[in-house]
């Protein structure tokens, strides 16, 4: 009886396997994007004003064959940061004061992760006069000394870069970093309007700056591990300037549309981190509130600061 079932079984298996349908698939050529091309619109250009209008706003667009997406980096002397670029066209705002050329990289992605890279350059200029009431807040046309507030909710919170506006994922209760991180409140930075046009920052830390660590923060001679913390740091000075917002953040959210820009490793505003660009969202002479890119990519850090008593 097994000898029978085991010649029916080979039988079966005999007519299914020469009856088996072999199909053939081809996946096609590969061809990466070609005769790729970026067009650059520079807000306000004229024979007159060939590098635009001074509002800073350049208008890219990415032709080619083949492309199926594509990203943009806007300025090779900066770190590698690629922007997605939806439909092929994207607006940049150049904020960097005065007429400055920047290398733009383009990569045109094609089927099966095929890409082309292509490069070009902008000169463009970017001029920016702050509204009066913000330079007089914040210097009181001379110098003026603020500290972190910390006697309010929200002095110190965390969000998302984009897509919303405020600490929606942490912030902070009144004296949250007292017990662990006290130099959080104690660190003054002062704002000084030395001419019309030209302006600094002193920043204090007589216990040491709040700040994360080695490649989390550009201030000199902070260890390069540990956790978030109360790190030796006497301080620092340096220039800053006024410059058009390049969040995209509209006025009404609230936002003055200004940042403070500062310039160097040295210095900084609340806490120590990499980026040196802080929107201010509102400030008034008793009052200020910033906005800045935290050191976790895709975060906003807010910072509520006062006058220094």
């Amino acid at each position: 009886m097994k000898n029978i079932l085991y010649k029916i079984t080979f039988v079966i298996s005999v007519l299914l396997i020469t009856n088996c349908t072999v199909e053939k698939y081809e996946l096609g050529e590969l061809n990466a994007p070609s005769n790729v091309a970026v067009a650059v619109t520079i807000a306000g250009k004229t024979t007159a004003a060939p590098n635009g209008d001074g509002s800073g706003d350049v208008t890219f667009t990415i032709s080619g064959d083949n492309i199926l997406a594509s990203k943009i980096d806007f300025d090779a002397n900066n770190a590698l940061d690629l922007v997605a670029v939806n439909n092929g066209k994207i607006t940049k705002k150049y904020t960097t004061l005065g007429l400055n050329t920047y290398t733009v990289t383009v990569i045109a992605y094609g089927p099966g992760g095929t890409s082309t890279t292509v490069t070009t350059e902008v000169t463009v200029k970017s001029d920016f006069t702050p509204n009066p009431a913000i330079v007089t807040a914040l210097t009181n046309n001379t110098s003026k000394t603020w500290v972190v507030d910390k006697s309010v909710p929200g002095h110190f919170g965390v969000g998302p870069w984009t897509g919303s506006v405020g600490p929606d994922w942490w912030s902070a209760n009144v004296d949250e970093k007292v017990s662990c991180c006290n130099c959080f409140y104690t660190s003054t930075f002062t704002f000084t309007k030395a001419s019309a046009t030209s302006y600094t920052i002193q920043v204090a830390c007589p216990d040491g700056a709040f700040t994360k660590t080695g490649a989390l923060t550009t201030l000199p001679g902070i260890p390069s591990s540990g956790a978030e913390g109360c790190y030796s740091y006497g301080g620092g000075s340096g220039a800053f300037s006024f410059i058009p917002s390049s969040t995209g953040i509209a006025a009404a959210t609230p936002s003055t549309q200004t940042s403070i820009l500062l310039s160097g490793v040295d210095t900084f505003i609340g806490y120590g981190a990499l980026q040196k660009e802080y929107e201010i969202l509102v400030i008034n002479a008793n009052y200020m509130y910033l906005r800045v890119q935290g050191t976790e990519t895709g975060n906003a850090w807010y910072l509520k600061l006062k006058p220094a008593p």
